[in-house]
């Protein structure tokens, strides 16, 4: 069986990455649509070494689609998702719009995989499936397992998050902040608050009322969704000079007793997580090392002294691909391997 698939925002740093990451994966595709907005019509993205021309989003017949994988930012979401899923679309959405939607399942396949067969089982539902934020992807990818063993009762997360998460924007504003410095002109802050070229941010998304920003609250409301709502969960999100590649220092605390080796053995054995945890130099995952993998990957595995039943972790992973593109297609395949989707046309 092959499907028909449209990836919407195809011309965009997650769009082109799902292009990419379908082809590698040797994704069932009888057919791949870009879509696009109409200034971007006529481009040419590439699926493989095939060059696909963009075809116009506005008014696209999605009805002899099976799969729409959307990543075109909430706007674009909130407008047309149902409208697509009505046409018996599945959407795969990568916004952050759907993902609380008490309707909508909000889905990492190896860590809650099987919600999916009760939602699509209902004769009554939207169509759409939501794809996390980057950086709850890649950390609820090692906390599944670990929780599975122990119970996790409290998890304190920082992110270190490259400046690809602000699109496009954000990794010209790095590129040209570094080279006008190391010619002696002044950065100018236009993508980010303040200048990201050697310096840290504290900040992604926007402040709200408690003082969190909104990046820092998708953490704590999209892990207790997918994974268990009674873990407390706390962040602080920090934007790094970094092109590709989240970053994550995680400390955990356990119901129940799990020492740094039990942990690092249970992790080795964990669906699309790679250990990588010498305590020497160099024996652990830096961002750049990441770039154009699938896994997620854990090192600095030990146990937290200060407190009873505690690890600390370190997750690495490329946040174009598992943190957006890879899942996206992970859903689809998962989708098709628990035999939930048949092609409309065969």
């Amino acid at each position: 069986m092959s499907y028909s698939i449209a990836i919407v925002g195809a011309t965009g740093n997650v769009g082109r990455e799902m292009l990419n990451v379908l082809s590698e994966r040797g994704f069932p595709a009888s057919q791949v649509i870009p879509l696009a907005s109409s200034r971007s019509i006529g481009r040419e993205v590439f699926f493989g070494d095939k060059a696909l021309k963009c075809k116009s989003l506005e008014g696209f017949d999605f009805s002899s689609v099976d799969i729409c994988l959307m990543s075109a930012g909430s706007g674009i979401s909130r407008e047309l998702a149902q409208s697509i899923g009505a046409q018996g679309c599945i959407v795969i959405d990568n916004s952050s719009f759907w993902r609380y939607h008490e309707d909508v399942p909000l889905i990492v396949p190896e860590v809650n995989a099987p919600v999916l067969d009760a939602y699509m089982a209902r004769n009554e539902r939207m169509n759409i499936i939501a794809n996390p934020n980057c950086s709850t992807a890649q950390l609820v990818v090692a906390l599944k397992p670990l929780h599975d063993a122990a119970i996790i009762k409290r998890a304190v997360v920082s992110t270190y998050q490259s400046v690809s998460g602000a699109g496009k924007a954000g990794g010209d504003e790095l590129w040209h902040q570094t080279r006008g410095i190391i010619v002696s002109d002044t950065p100018e802050a236009v993508t980010f608050t303040k200048q990201i070229a050697f310096n840290v941010i504290p900040h992604i998304d926007v402040f709200m009322e408690d003082g969190y920003t909104k990046e820092e609250w998708k953490v704590l409301a999209e892990t207790k969704k997918i994974l268990d709502p009674k873990i407390k969960v706390t962040c602080t999100a920090v934007r790094v000079p970094v092109f590709v590649g989240h970053a994550e220092s995680v400390n955990l605390e356990f119901e129940n007793e799990i020492s740094a080796d039990e942990a690092q053995e249970i992790l080795r054995e964990a669906p699309g997580i790679m250990v990588i945890d010498k305590r020497e130099d160099g024996g652990y995952i830096t961002p750049i090392e990441c770039v154009g993998e699938y896994a997620t990957f854990v090192s600095r595995i030990r146990e937290d002294i200060t407190v009873e039943n505690g690890l600390n972790l370190w997750v690495v992973s490329d946040n174009l691909r598992k943190g957006a593109a890879l899942n996206s297609v992970q859903i689809a395949e998962t989708l098709i391997e628990r035999g939930l989707l048949l092609p409309k046309v065969t």
